[in-house]
């Protein structure tokens, strides 16, 4: 076990980095861990939590963490190693070895380097103190003003090792090696004197004294326009002592070629490119935009980025009078990708290296490489890049010099280290899609058949690898109509099967981006193949992967950095169509029980959702028997996230309950389809019918007669607000029997008012009375409050129908002495039926009042319906009067 502060705060087992949790969980592990055997005092931790002025709930969050990370230690064999995270009175501290924390290690060797009297073992010692450094300290920690001032002490040391390394290279000679160790930061940090002063002197000695100059000129210029001020005393004193010297080139120095040879490396450009205008525009500003720029063409497999990077690569030749260089580093591909060795010497050999003066080593290629391109105007494309370490050593030496890597993955390493900037390619719009299909079909055969050609382009999702081989199809086999095969890719069955053509599919470029995922992410891809909707959150995923929602959120994340998924609003992630199809492809190869697991999932969540939509209501189900408890249940802060969250999770919540169905689990069939009853009162017409009817076939199914009565009541109730009360009679007239056959009082009074509230509608009074009053003692008896206040509330409006104001305002009074003081809705609702009572006596003033109150209250929590009703009958009272 290690631990990690150079970079992100990580625990490294064996099996991989812990998944920390939140970003406060992180900050007090790194406070710790920058105190290590020391105590940290609560209100030290507590400061260095919270950015702003922490809540007054704060040391019970600090405790709560603090018993989170505890576990987790434990739980993965921390004890082992000696750690523990211990309370010392009112403190905490991390009782630990130092030298597992890479922070201290870094340092260790720092100062260790610092005494050693040969610069070749200060060299060994440096290096291996900077290889700990993987992006910059604590990432992932609160921004606060503790943590800030620590990452930013460990980052001067960082910079003060760097200036040390190239130090320790220049007394061996190695100037070149200086100046590369130095020109990376010196990118990085341009207002940093010391680092500029450095490169400046390092340049010169390796011979570059045109490039030292022009480097003190361009640190002047940014000191002058960034802050105001001239050169210090020590960058002068380098800009003096550059003028003064004329150092020749050190005799370490690979011997270079006599001329230099201008290379094309370039496959040929793509036939058929099309559209992509604004990212074209993008890349040509991001490359324009300093020196030696580094651009990271990214999007998903089949987007077309080579292509894209390649048209661009011809259309700026003049950009490029030294030549353009290319590699495809084969980072996803199904052969080996290329030894950087491999590459350099394809790229020395273009730029005219004689073979036999090649040198031997890697590191010796990328110093020679660096020279040659040192002041040349040169486009290195490397294509198909895995990882950032891949592209590093591939990097020119010159600040006129442009590369642009293209990949599958976000490479956030590169743009760390290397200021890469990103230029996303994302689907090609509708128009753009049909235009590539023209250019490979003709523009005759799409214009015969616009519509077809635009269902064509939806079906491949804006994929221009599915565009093509879509595209190559056609185009042999000149007979088959766009519609015919619209009809033949519209069959998600055989939808994958179609879009390959030879060498070229989708399934296969797909493939390999998967294949190249960690196993985390790739069984979680796995997973996503049963899902059943089009989008999820983490604790969705969590329950198909059967990980934790911490540890699903990370792997979606890699899945996201891979361009399988996009986060399409924060917190949820969705594949585009085609993705989607492949997972579902792969979704025999994934636990199978991961379906049974989400099933268990929404019952949970479900349940949580009603309690925060409609608090103090009845549960809608009680829980199977055999339910499997998932390891984290969403919570809900009130009634507007509950039903966003039953917004967002209609079509899976849909799908599920037809899944449940399908696998004979009817007991969680019907109770997905009733579990959404907040949202469908919301949206009462809003095609719910077919969902309560399945629902209704499983409870039948399992002979659950509760189950059927809470349905039927439901259904009916649906029907019947859209006009079809003839059905949904059928359905009312047999849930309260139902109810009371099974012992449910709660359910029969429902029931009954429900039925009541139809019969109203329909003129039925008398009965509908009888009803109302029978659900009204159902409910007194049970004891259930929020059920009371739905059949006083109810048989409240029965009386308004009938003229009987007295009686209606009585009711209100009374349902409302049973509300909780926090039932803002419920209250607002019985405002309204009071206040309609009041109008009806003639009590105008006191009606007006009601109503107002009931208006601000419902648009306080958004409950807009009841502000509607109210504001309505606001404007009917001043019309009356």
């Amino acid at each position: 076990m290690e631990f990690r502060l150079l970079g992100s705060v990580a625990v490294v087992t064996e099996n991989g980095d812990l998944a920390l949790g939140p970003a406060k969980r992180s900050s007090l592990l790194a406070m710790m861990l920058l105190r290590p055997n020391t105590p940290v005092n609560v209100a030290q931790l507590i400061d260095a939590l919270w950015e702003d002025e922490p809540p007054a709930h704060a040391k019970t969050v600090l405790q709560g963490h603090v018993s989170r990370l505890r576990a987790l230690l434990a739980e993965h064999g921390a004890s082992a190693y000696g750690v523990e995270l211990a309370t010392q009175g009112s403190a905490y501290a991390m009782q630990m070895p130092e030298s597992l924390v890479d922070a201290h290690r870094f340092e260790e060797l720092v100062a260790l380097a610092g005494v050693q009297r040969r610069p070749a073992d200060a060299v060994r010692m440096l290096r291996e103190a900077l290889s700990f450094w993987q992006g910059p300290a604590l990432t992932g920690t609160v921004r606060s003003r503790p943590l800030e001032a620590a990452a930013g002490g460990l980052e001067e040391l960082r910079l003060a090792s760097v200036e040390a390394l190239a130090d320790a290279y220049g007394q061996l000679g190695e100037h070149g090696r200086a100046a590369a160790v130095l020109r990376t930061e010196a990118v990085a940090h341009p207002l940093r004197e010391s680092l500029a002063a450095a490169l400046m002197l390092a340049l010169g000695r390796s011979g570059r004294q045109s490039d030292a100059i022009g480097w003190y000129h361009r640190t002047r210029r940014l000191l002058a326009e960034e802050l105001g001020v001239d050169p210090g005393e020590v960058l002068s004193e380098a800009y003096g002592t550059l003028l003064r010297s004329a150092q020749p080139v050190s005799a370490k120095r690979p011997a270079l070629p006599a001329a230099v040879a201008i290379p094309e490396l370039l496959p040929r450009p793509p036939r058929g490119f099309t559209g992509r205008g604004a990212e074209l525009a993008s890349l040509t500003r991001a490359v324009g935009a300093g020196d030696a720029p580094v651009c990271l063409v990214t999007g998903p497999a089949g987007v077309g980025k080579t292509a894209f990077a390649v048209h661009w690569a011809y259309d700026r030749r003049a950009d490029f009078p030294d030549g353009r260089l290319f590699a495809d580093l084969r980072g996803f591909s199904d052969t080996p990708a290329p030894e950087s060795v491999a590459v350099l010497r394809e790229f020395l050999l273009a730029l005219g290296t004689p073979p036999q003066r090649m040198p031997e080593t890697a590191g010796a290629m990328g110093a020679l490489f660096r020279s040659l391109t040192a002041g040349s105007r040169l486009l290195v494309v490397l294509d198909n890049a895995r990882s950032s370490e891949q592209v590093r050593p591939l990097l020119p030496g010159g600040d006129r010099c442009a590369t642009l890597v293209t990949s599958r993955d976000r490479l956030g390493g590169l743009i760390a280290s290397d200021a890469a900037r990103p230029v996303p390619l994302r689907h090609l719009p509708p128009a753009d899609s049909v235009a590539l299909l023209g250019s490979v079909l003709g523009a005759e055969r799409v214009a015969a058949e616009p519509d077809a050609a635009a269902r064509l382009a939806g079906l491949c999702d804006g994929l221009p690898l599915a565009l093509r081989v879509t595209a190559a199809r056609l185009a042999e086999r000149p007979q088959w109509t766009l519609d015919a095969m619209v009809g033949e890719l519209a069959d998600e069955q055989r939808c994958l099967a179609l879009l390959n053509a030879e060498d070229t599919s989708v399934s296969a470029a797909l493939g390999l981006t998967v294949q190249q995922l960690p196993e985390p992410a790739a069984r979680m891809f796995r997973a996503l193949g049963l899902h059943t909707g089009s989008d999820l959150d983490r604790f969705a995923a969590g329950a198909l992967a059967g990980t934790s929602p911490a540890q699903a959120s990370d792997d979606l994340d890699r899945l996201a950095a891979a361009h399988l998924l996009t986060e399409s609003v924060p917190g949820r992630w969705a594949p585009h169509d085609l993705v989607r199809l492949y997972a579902r492809h792969l979704a025999p190869q994934a636990d199978p029980e991961g379906l049974h697991r989400l099933l268990d999932h929404y019952l949970y969540t479900g349940l949580a959702a009603n309690a925060a939509a409609e608090p103090g209501s009845q549960p809608c189900y009680s829980l199977p028997p055999d339910v499997r408890r998932p390891p984290a249940t969403r919570e809900f802060e009130g009634r507007s996230a509950a039903l966003a969250w039953y917004e967002a999770e209609r079509p899976a919540l849909e799908g599920a309950a037809a899944a449940a169905a399908a696998l004979g689990l009817h007991d969680r069939a019907w109770r997905l389809a009733l579990v959404q009853w907040p949202l469908m009162l919301r949206r009462i017409r809003d095609g719910w019918v077919p969902l309560l009817q399945a629902g209704l076939g499983s409870a039948e199914h399992e002979g659950d007669l509760d189950a059927q009565s809470r349905v039927r009541a439901l259904l009916g109730w649906v029907l019947h607000e859209e006009g079809r009360d003839a059905e949904a009679l059928v359905h009312l007239e047999k849930a309260p029997e139902l109810a009371a056959r099974a012992g449910d009082a709660i359910s029969e009074a429902v029931a009954c008012v429900n039925l009541g509230a139809v019969l109203d509608s329909t003129g039925d009074h008398g009965r509908a009375g009888a009803l109302m009053s029978q659900a009204v003692s159902l409910a007194a008896r049970a004891g259930h409050p929020s059920t009371q206040v739905l059949t006083l509330q109810h048989l409240a409006g029965h009386c308004l129908n009938t003229g009987a104001y007295e009686a209606a305002l009585a009711h209100t009074v009374c349902a409302a002495e049973l509300l909780p003081p926090d039932a803002v809705v419920g209250r607002a609702r019985l405002q309204i039926v009071g206040g309609e009572a009041l109008a009806g006596l003639g009590r105008l003033e006191e009606a007006g009042d009601q109503l107002r109150g009931a208006a601000a209250a419902a648009d306080a929590v958004g409950f807009t319906e009841g502000s509607a009703r109210a504001v309505e009958l606001l404007s009917r009272l001043s019309a009356n009067r």
